[in-house]
């Protein structure tokens, strides 16, 4: 495996001319960098000629992760594919690159609003009934790296950024949560990072689910981890649900996806408070502790 020597247009095009050389000729963007102090994060990524997404690292631990998303979809786009997947017109270890088909279209963030949420999450039943069933195709494949914050963590960091009176429905919350993930779940193949960002709408439409650098093992359940604070309510957790019993006859536990939410939500809060990054939405941890409270009320938890 050989990745780039350095972050540059220079490296980047002599990629693209070893790996896609019909494409060479196309004007390269490239985003602008960050996390230039962590080698763990050295990777990022491209438009060419505004019709391809370009995906490349400079280090080993990131390279290590986009060699492993190129042997995911290399074995999911195989007949019959897993559906909306990226379409990979390129892709090579030496040196290391990913090209992809530029979708159009926006995140599922900034459509959800506007869309039927149950078409939607048939939508997305389909992807995931497809990925979960894909296990055989990788035999080897890794645990996938949970995310979430511990609720160790939680219980001992997280009551600082809440009201008084909310510290005691954490804690709670995080005993509930050590309950209904106690027992262990049999293994599918993940995605992992499921978010509104990594996918791509176009208008009704999901084009395409990207960003598969930490697809691995981990119980069904934890996919479904970000969508109960997508969209306004959980409408969209709980067509997912219903659809996914209905393309694999496999019910989903709402229990056990919202104690994965829930790592996952005050993780997130947590990380930005102590970072001083704003929340993504621009509001305040205790406003996020009333929300989770109303999406337990509205599952009925």
């Amino acid at each position: 495996m050989r990745w780039l020597d350095e972050y540059s247009t220079s490296a980047i095009a002599e990629a693209v001319r070893e790996v896609a050389p019909r494409l060479s000729d196309l004007p390269i963007v490239a985003r602008e960098l960050v996390n230039k102090d962590e080698p763990m994060w050295w990777s990022s990524s491209a438009v060419l000629g505004n019709r391809y997404f370009v995906k490349f690292a400079w280090s080993r631990p990131a390279a290590q992760r986009l060699a492993h998303e190129i042997a995911v979809l290399d074995a999911l786009t195989r007949a019959p594919a897993v559906p909306y997947l990226p379409k990979v017109v390129a892709s090579s270890t030496d040196p290391l690159l990913l090209v992809t088909e530029l979708a159009p279209g926006r995140s599922l963030f900034e459509v959800v609003d506007a869309i039927d949420r149950d078409e939607a999450g048939r939508q997305l039943a389909h992807f995931l009934s497809s990925l979960h069933g894909s296990l055989d195709r990788l035999p080897d494949l890794p645990p996938a790296p949970l995310q979430p914050a511990t609720t160790d963590t939680l219980r001992d960091q997280f009551g600082k950024w809440v009201r008084p009176d909310q510290r005691a429905t954490v804690l709670r919350w995080c005993d509930w949560t050590d309950e209904i993930l106690s027992a262990p779940r049999p293994p599918v193949l993940v995605h992992a990072d499921l978010h509104g960002g990594n996918q791509v709408w176009y208008g009704d439409q999901l084009r395409a689910v990207v960003d598969f650098e930490t697809a691995g093992l981990a119980d069904r359940e934890y996919d479904l981890r970000a969508f109960p604070g997508t969209g306004p309510g959980v409408e969209l957790v709980t067509a997912t649900m219903h659809h996914y019993r209905e393309y694999t006859g496999h019910a989903l536990d709402p229990e056990r996806v919202m104690a994965w939410h829930l790592r996952t939500a005050l993780g997130d809060a947590l990380w930005r408070s102590e970072a001083g990054v704003p929340l993504p939405d621009h509001r305040t941890p205790p406003e996020w502790i009333e929300d989770l409270s109303a999406r337990f009320t509205s599952l009925k938890l």
